[in-house]
């Protein structure tokens, strides 16, 4: 016969003899739960600190002295930063950058796209396909800018030369500030949609093929299919390619240096390139980290973007 217990104290269990209490073994156990995670995270922090922080931190103190490099330099606080607001050749590498990050993004996002879906298809040789686009990807950011070089030459070079011979008149890729721009786009676009087109790649083949068979069931088109279903089933991997690519084209050097210098004047010159001009060419250190100081906060800030919608994306639904 089963025996009531309502209203009766649950009773805690007696200890065991010679077994600790139950709440000295959970601290005991979470001890040693954390010393593991600090065991784990314990080497990534010393290379976040030694790497990132304390660089970071010394680069700040720098913006706000005024150095050569080769002296104890002199504390001038924010004189750094005032000059650098009110100083014309900052705010045309500023813009320089901003127009190239708007003329290369959507652009090698949508190529990378297309060149995704078509070697997801059953295309033959597409691994050979696929290696060949991404092959610009694994080469030096310096090596793939003098082979840009050489393609751009205004005398001897292969873009001209094709010009030519469709009756075109040859630009001038090197003396001209527009055009100058334009092949520093182009070499950036043909280095970099290997890196989209396999994370499109990715992407592709986490969506369920059911989705698309229904789809066909409905009646859609291809194009249908693409818009209502890939487009969408692609949206996390879009958002991490638009700030990645936005973050990349805040930061790029190599392409610039090797291919214009940041000539024809200015005409090219970006953030990074105009920060080291300052830095190790005219050796206004203090000044080039002040820029380097103001590259870093709107980069934070499209990071701070991407750990917003990020988050916003794995709570809805």
């Amino acid at each position: 016969m089963a025996t009531t217990v309502t209203g009766e104290r649950r009773r805690t269990p007696a200890a065991v003899p010679g077994r600790p209490p139950m709440a000295e073994r959970l601290r005991g156990r979470r001890l040693r739960e954390s010393a593991s995670a600090w065991l784990f995270l314990g080497p990534n922090l010393l290379l976040v600190g030694v790497f990132l922080i304390v660089p970071l931190v010394l680069a700040f103190v720098l913006s706000l002295r005024e150095s050569s490099g080769f002296d104890a330099g002199s504390w001038v606080g924010a004189a750094n930063y005032r000059t650098l607001f009110a100083d014309p050749v900052f705010w045309r590498s500023f813009l320089n950058t901003f127009v190239f990050c708007v003329c290369t993004v959507p652009v090698e996002m949508a190529i990378g796209l297309g060149a995704a879906v078509l070697f997801n298809s059953v295309l033959p040789g597409r691994i050979l396909w696929r290696t060949l686009v991404y092959l610009p990807m694994v080469i030096s950011g310096v090596a793939t800018a003098l082979i840009g070089t050489l393609m751009f030459d205004e005398n001897i070079g292969f873009a001209n030369k094709l010009l030519t011979q469709f009756g075109l008149p040859a630009m001038a890729w090197q003396t001209n500030g527009t055009w100058a721009m334009l092949s520093i786009v182009l070499v950036t676009l043909w280095t970099r949609v290997g890196f989209n087109m396999v994370i499109y790649l990715a992407g592709l083949q986490g969506i369920s093929p059911e989705l698309y068979e229904a789809a066909r069931l409905e009646g859609a088109s291809g194009w249908q299919q693409f818009r209502l279903v890939t487009v969408p089933m692609l949206g996390p991997s879009t958002f991490f390619l638009l700030i990645m690519n936005v973050v990349f084209s805040f930061q790029v050097f190599d392409t610039v240096y090797v291919l214009t210098r940041g000539g024809p004047g200015h005409a090219t010159d970006v953030l990074v390139t105009y920060a080291y001009h300052n830095g190790f060419e005219v050796r206004q250190q203090g000044y080039a980290a002040a820029i380097g100081i103001v590259l870093f906060v709107v980069v934070m800030v499209f990071t701070a973007l991407q750990w917003k919608f990020s988050r916003n994306r794995d709570t809805v639904g």
